[in-house]
């Protein structure tokens, strides 16, 4: 991975930091797009001290405000001539619906439309950069999720697994969609299911759904994080998949996602609907 150029959002923790350990240790130039700078600036300093690679890179980027996304890929794009990975890894769960500065509901925006605004920015670089990737961290929730085009802020009724349930399934429709826009460019587009990684997700919630997240994650059936990383590190790194796109993975494995993952027409309208959304 020496000379090539990754970003990861979500990268002070997790995940995603995990992704950047990785791709840090294997000669990455790696850029931490992080909500924090601070815990940003913490954590490129842990991986320079793990990996010995001074060549990391901390960026605001807080999902919650398009603003700061916008922000952060033209201070990505003045810094850095080149970019080869993008890594969607950032998201969360709400139990209760918040609207952002932006005026949209937060999970939808958080976990897609600040994805696929960072996207559009950087596109014409990830295909100047070719090959390239794109990989969006989705989840096994894809399934239980639904896309109601004519309510995609949950006006009509909240529920916070709901909404991020559709928002996972919107994370592989747009993966979907992304790889047959880009084709013919050399960049590919992914979507990932990483398990049941034990992370302080779902921690920012009230105590009843953060005692949840304890018990659930304290099951055998919890994975480390760097376990969890392992798909979205190889997805990112491996000479295997550099020509494989518009697929799901799990466990390093493609797997078929939910059929209304699959639907053409559905991920064009949901493209549609998010640019508008965008305007």
């Amino acid at each position: 991975m020496e000379g090539r150029v990754c970003a990861i959002t979500g990268a002070s923790s997790g995940l995603g930091y995990e992704t950047a350990l990785a791709l840090a240790g294997k000669g990455a130039t790696v850029v931490l797009l992080c909500r924090s700078e601070q815990r940003g600036a913490l954590a490129g300093e842990r991986l320079v001290t793990a990996t010995g690679n001074e060549d990391v890179h901390v960026i605001g980027c807080d999902h919650a405000n398009l603003d700061s996304v916008r922000a952060a890929a033209a201070q990505l794009l003045a810094r850095f001539d080149a970019l080869h990975v993008l890594v969607h890894n950032a998201g969360l769960m709400i139990m209760q619906r918040r609207i952002t500065v932006d005026g949209l509901e937060e999970t939808f925006q958080v976990n897609h439309l600040s994805a696929f605004l960072l996207t559009a920015l950087l596109r014409d670089r990830l295909v100047a950069s070719a090959p390239a990737r794109v990989i969006c961290v989705a989840s096994l929730a894809h399934r239980a999720g639904a896309i109601d085009l004519d309510d995609l802020q949950s006006e009509r009724f909240y529920d916070g697994w709901a909404a991020y349930g559709r928002s996972k399934l919107a994370n592989i429709l747009f993966s979907g969609e992304l790889a047959r826009r880009l084709e013919g460019t050399g960049v590919t587009a992914n979507a990932l299911h990483p398990g049941l990684a034990r992370t302080s997700f779902g921690r920012n919630n009230g105590g009843a759904m953060r005692a949840l997240m304890t018990v659930v994650q304290a099951t055998p059936f919890a994975i480390s994080p760097r376990r969890g990383a392992r798909t979205q590190i190889w997805l990112a790194s491996a000479p295997e998949v550099e020509r494989v796109s518009g697929r799901y993975f799990v466990a390093c494995r493609e797997r078929r996602p939910s059929s209304s993952a699959r639907d053409a027409d559905l991920q064009r309208r949901l493209w549609n609907a998010s640019e508008a959304l965008l305007s």
